[in-house]
């Protein structure tokens, strides 16, 4: 009853000059509204490069052949014969801490089904590759050590390959021909889409390995050899083996530069993400400070207020209001008034995200925690900007109050 009644008074105090009360709440509908809608944005941000980094591979870590001269320029790119499957077994045998490899050999070629022709991606993989990259299949399954051992001329494609070489037809089980060499199409996988780099990762088809070398590329080179982890916390000390592993193997004296190039995507992604986090709080920064300018405009009124109720405050003190119960009334006021800003400024950041979905076509990503967040805030404006012209007015000579025309 007494929050209920402070209340009650002070929005009837509040209501006696309308208009004064709802352009001074403007100022915290905006800030309220434009941290909603920048938060979201930077917040979608963020859930793009987790996705990715989830999407990444199972504690990948990728060799490449070709190393990187000491400038930081790729070195043996094309043709590169620096990897083999030796080097991919012994790694798997030798180094701890490596649960799963995958050899690759890929480029480019030309996919021909009932006249139709598409241009793409092969890669050449054995079974692991699938657990690895975390690529899943969505119709039929993919191949096995046995097509690897038997070089068998069977595929998996991708979405886009399967939807531009047969449309409403289902690929599994139909034969599509690969440089003149026919091959059985075993599944299709699961659509990702576009990478941040803009790469359509559903336009490629995977082969075992052996098939890649044997019938496309006529290479027994590596282009790459992809390996998994058995933890995140085994990557960097399985890439300082893998590193010493293969100089040893192939012959680097010391000082000389590496003749392949060892990554992990997840280090990358994981900078990426601690960015979009700091992104995310600058933004959410930059709109806060239009929540100290509403609650300027807060304590600019509240003063004004005091000023013209200089007499009303004189006769309460007088008549045996206490100093508590003045700067009570006041702070009061205050604080309804950046409470109901802030829910309005929920309302406008919740409009706001809708419109800019929408018409500008934003990724926005809205969480519960921050519109709370956002309306607390904007209390806590009102107390704390709301306090200092309460005190003002439980300072007051009674006797001055009462004598002030």
């Amino acid at each position: 009853m007494f929050f209920s009644t402070i209340f009650q008074e002070a929005l009837k105090a509040l209501l006696r000059n309308k208009v004064r009360t709802v352009l001074t709440m403007l100022g915290i509908v905006a800030g309220v509204g434009s941290f909603i809608c920048v938060v979201g944005v930077g917040e979608a941000g963020s859930k793009q490069v987790e996705e990715q980094l989830h999407n990444v591979g199972d504690n990948l870590i990728w060799l490449e052949a070709g190393g990187r001269a000491r400038n930081g320029v790729r070195i043996g790119v094309a043709d590169s014969q620096s990897l083999t499957m030796g080097d991919c077994r012994a790694v798997l045998d030798e180094v701890p801490g490596i649960k799963n490899a995958s050899p690759n050999v890929d480029g480019h070629i030309q996919v021909v089904y009932a006249g139709e022709n598409w241009g793409t991606q092969f890669r050449g993989v054995s079974p692991e590759y699938f657990d690895i990259r975390k690529w899943r299949i969505a119709q039929g399954a993919a191949f096995i050590d046995d097509d690897v051992e038997h070089a068998a001329t069977v595929c998996v494609i991708g979405q886009t390959i399967a939807s531009n070489l047969f449309g409403p037809t289902n690929p599994v089980g139909q034969t599509i021909r690969v440089q003149g060499v026919p091959f059985k199409v075993l599944g299709v996988m699961q659509g990702r889409g576009f990478s941040t780099t803009g790469q359509d990762q559903d336009d490629f088809m995977v082969m075992p390995v052996t098939t890649a070398q044997k019938r496309i590329s006529g290479q027994d080179w590596l282009d790459d050899i992809y390996y998994s982890a058995a933890s995140r916390d085994d990557i960097p000390e399985a890439k300082k083996r893998i590193i010493a592993l293969l100089r040893e193997r192939h012959h680097l004296r010391a000082g000389q530069d590496d003749d392949f190039n060892i990554r992990t995507p997840e280090e990358v992604i994981r900078a990426q993400l601690s960015a979009a986090h700091v992104f995310t709080l600058l933004l959410g920064s930059a709109a806060s400070l239009s929540l100290l300018v509403g609650g300027i405009g807060i304590m600019n009124i509240m003063l004004v207020s005091v000023t013209e109720r200089t007499r009303e405050i004189g006769i309460r003190l007088a008549v045996g209001a206490t100093e508590g119960d003045i700067q009570l009334q006041f702070l009061s006021e205050a604080i309804v008034m950046s409470l109901i800003g802030g829910v309005m400024g929920v309302v406008a950041g919740l409009i706001g995200s809708v419109l800019a979905r929408h018409l500008l076509h934003w990724q926005l990503q809205l969480s519960q925690n921050v519109m709370l967040i956002a309306a607390l805030f904007s209390g806590a404006v009102g107390v704390f900007f709301g306090y200092y012209p309460a005190r003002k007015a439980s300072q007051l000579d009674p006797i001055e109050g009462l004598r002030f025309e």
